[in-house]
């Protein structure tokens, strides 16, 4: 299918607004081009810790929305440039010109499939459902992850480095906090694993809709696994939901820059003898992690590492 690709050239401080004037009159979807610096939320959600240097921000940003082929692309346009008039004319929204194009023939939604295979996680097969699982595979513990292209598939390193803490200290009965969800992948793990029951936060909506489909791949009974939206480091809301001292493990699968703040408030969901499982560290924030660690008053259990990444265990005592 042939698309057809109109480009919005407006301002850095004027996107947000022209992003939601686009949505009004029918634009469904945006796609933002721009040289502005991630934020440290925009990390948060992001397996990017040292960021590559970039162009300097311009203040120029492009707005990407698509039409298909034989949609009335003319009277959406018409009803486009109406809107951005009417915004120019009580804020300054940079050109606000229109420029088209046509994309190449693909299938955006599923294209992305092509480079997620199945794979080992020592002997947990995690696989897509557009895979059939081989015969010899059947008797294997199984996840079936179809991550959407919002979240990870489960191949970073750094939930590898989770999973295989989970194995060792998952037991009958756990109560686990996953901090930082995404698709569900470890807690979905976990309850495999004889979790008794999994609380997720994240700071994305969109990880709700990718928790519930996974959990139905792998048939995980609904209220075995419950997600909550929002940030728990500084949302006092979202803390007394979570609830306090009654984790038998928490997973945080983030940025090392996040869980210096986290680590001091999540001791407080830790049951004694709880522990605290972090990756997302690259190697040169290991010493910055295990620090705030030691500082929030648990005991250093163990530190693992793949490639440049390392996960930091430790206990509250």
């Amino acid at each position: 299918m042939k698309w057809n690709r109109f480009t919005v050239k407006t301002t850095t401080e004027a996107e947000d607004i022209v992003i939601c004037t686009l949505a009004e009159v029918g634009v469904e979807g945006v796609e933002i081009q721009d040289n502005q610096p991630l934020t440290e939320e925009d990390k948060a959600q992001m397996f990017v810790d040292i960021m590559p240097e970039g162009p300097a921000d311009d203040g120029i940003a492009y707005l990407n929305f698509y039409l298909e082929e034989g949609e009335d692309k003319e009277e959406m346009l018409v009803k486009v440039r109406e809107a951005l008039d009417e915004l120019k004319s009580f804020m300054d929204i940079g050109e606000g010109t229109i420029t088209e194009s046509e994309t190449e023939d693909k299938d955006w939604i599923n294209n992305w499939k092509e480079y997620f295979h199945q794979f080992y996680v020592d002997d947990i097969l995690i696989t897509p459902s557009w895979e059939a699982v081989k015969e010899e595979d059947k008797d294997k513990m199984i996840l079936h992850i179809d991550p959407g292209t919002a979240f990870g598939t489960g191949m970073h390193e750094t939930t590898q480095l989770v999973i295989r803490q989970l194995k060792k200290y998952v037991k009958p009965d756990t109560l686990l906090l996953d901090v930082g969800t995404g698709s569900g992948i470890l807690g979905i793990v976990a309850l495999m694993l004889g979790a008794k029951h999994v609380v997720g936060t994240d700071l994305d909506p969109c990880a709700i809709p990718a928790v519930a489909d996974n959990k139905e791949s792998n048939h995980i009974p609904e209220d075995a696994f419950e997600m909550m939206i929002g940030n728990i480091i500084d949302d006092k809301s979202v803390q007394d939901q979570v609830g306090y001292e009654k984790y038998d493990i928490v997973a945080a699968n983030i940025l090392a820059d996040v869980l210096v703040p986290l680590t001091p408030v999540i001791v407080n969901q830790m049951k004694k003898g709880a522990y605290y499982i972090t990756s997302g560290i690259l190697d040169v924030k290991e010493d910055v992690v295990v620090n705030a660690v030691k500082e929030a008053g648990l005991t250093l259990v163990e530190v693992t590492h793949q490639g440049e990444w390392v996960s930091v265990t430790a206990r509250k005592d």
